[in-house]
């Protein structure tokens, strides 16, 4: 994912904080649809203020769960979590008491396979660096939502 979104120099290093990139500063909505445009998504999803300063994002991609997702967001200069597939009535309220609360948080939902089609695409280029005895190749997942 870093690398589809072009955010490889934002990221964190080491096991701890591979998960955590600082972007130059934008807004909840602008990194939104930067994400749109950048993964070519028909439908996401968006809990906070639209204005809301953005400057460290927490990408937790696919169906991580409750622990990962509220561990990212309880980092306290984590502005943002970019994930795939939240359960609705637990990251999603999460983050909506969070906002009700005056702190300063969102959350982008991509949808769990656009979140995780980038990684599935490195993870072909990776395994043809040793794999050999059969072809290797990336075959993409159609984003499966429309917008009405």
């Amino acid at each position: 994912m870093a690398r589809a979104l072009g955010w490889e120099k934002y990221q964190g290093q080491g096991r701890e904080n591979q998960y955590l990139f600082a972007i130059p500063e934008t807004t909840l909505k602008e990194l939104a649809q930067e994400l749109r445009d950048k993964l070519q998504l028909h439908v996401l999803r968006v809990v906070g203020d639209p204005p809301l300063k953005i400057k460290k994002v927490a990408l937790v991609p696919g169906a991580s769960g409750l622990t990962w997702e509220t561990r990212a967001l309880e980092v306290d200069d984590v502005d943002v979590l970019v994930t795939g597939e939240p359960r609705e009535w637990k990251t999603v309220e999460y983050v909506t008491d969070a906002v009700t609360e005056h702190k300063k948080k969102g959350l982008i939902i991509l949808s769990h396979i656009p979140s995780e089609q980038a990684g599935m695409e490195e993870c072909a280029r990776w395994l043809k660096t040793f794999v050999s005895e059969v072809p290797v190749e990336f075959i993409a997942t159609a984003d499966p939502f429309w917008k009405n």
